[in-house]
């Protein structure tokens, strides 16, 4: 099967390079002219415009979309309903807002094209074991590009499925990336209270290889954290900031809309906020009205 791929970042290019170790052939788009020489180098075809790569599909023809969320994914997709056609199908591999699928789906559907959302987990890791992929929209598309799911999936059953309609991929996705949210809080505050008890001298990496084997907490990420700890036990060439994605924000907003309680979630969201903060204003506060009340000490800022 022959697939357009826009977006040729780390993850869609080893995607590229997945799909062409399982027979599918990849033309690829990106504004980079380098990722895509390097696309091609590989052994798929680089298109040098949008435009290009519609050509040179075949009907019905099939354009993957990995762009960041929001106004790029919005952009591309208007680019594309001037050249697909009435039975051609978009699919947005990247992290979109479930109810953006939703419009997006609409839209296309209004001009006879087919819009399949697929939420991808898998990072970098994907092009050697695979990625897990929560696919939303009708069952005729979703069927049209099984061979694909099935090469870019551990395995042609496992790891994917099509999880309900359009929305319904990115939705769970973004549950998923909540998920993953308090995975790693809760994995951080454990090595840190381990750290934090000098006198038993615990060596964490060590700690973290144990755990990967026959516990209870065993991993990926586990495996990831131990490889992590085994390069620099200290993290010293790490900052304490934690970006985040936006759909743990996602996540937690749902929750409020539904009244459904995730605690965990939602705090391991509020932590990486706090890490964000270089100002630390309202800690600064609780220590000067501690202060005020109680005569407590303030430690001045250096």
């Amino acid at each position: 099967m022959k697939i357009g791929l826009i977006g040729l970042g780390k993850m869609g290019a080893n995607m590229a390079q997945r799909l062409l170790k399982g027979g599918h052939q990849v033309i690829g788009y990106d504004r980079d002219k380098a990722a895509v020489k390097k696309v091609a180098d590989q052994g798929n075809e680089g298109a040098d415009s949008i435009d290009e790569l519609v050509d040179r599909l075949p009907s019905p023809k099939a354009v993957w979309i990995m762009v960041p969320a929001g106004k790029p994914v919005d952009d591309t997709i208007d680019l594309l309903m001037k050249k697909l056609k009435t039975g051609d199908i978009l699919i947005d591999g990247g992290n979109s807002y479930y109810r953006d699928s939703i419009r997006r789906a609409e839209k296309l559907k209004q001009a006879g094209i087919g819009m399949v959302d697929a939420g991808v987990s898998g990072g970098i890791w994907g092009l050697k074991e695979g990625y897990s992929i929560m696919v939303g929209g009708e069952p005729r598309f979703v069927n049209l590009l099984k061979p694909i799911f099935e090469t870019l999936a551990p395995g042609k059953e496992l790891g994917w499925g099509h999880v309900g309609p359009s929305g319904a991929g990115h939705f769970v996705k973004m549950v998923h990336n909540g998920i993953e949210y308090g995975l790693m809080e809760a994995y951080a505050e454990g090595f840190e209270l381990m750290k934090k008890k000098t006198d038993f001298s615990i060596d964490l990496h060590q700690v973290a290889e144990i755990w990967r084997y026959g516990s209870v907490v065993r991993s990926w990420l586990l495996d990831l954290t131990a490889s992590a700890l085994n390069d620099d036990r200290d993290l010293k060439s790490v900052a304490p900031y934690v970006s985040d994605s936006g759909e743990g924000r996602w996540t937690t907003l749902e929750a409020i809309e539904l009244g459904v309680s995730l605690p965990i979630i939602g705090q391991s969201l509020y932590e990486r906020f706090a890490s964000q903060d270089r100002e630390q204003y309202g800690k600064k506060l609780l220590a000067m009205m501690r202060h005020e009340f109680g005569g407590h000490a303030v430690v001045e800022e250096k």
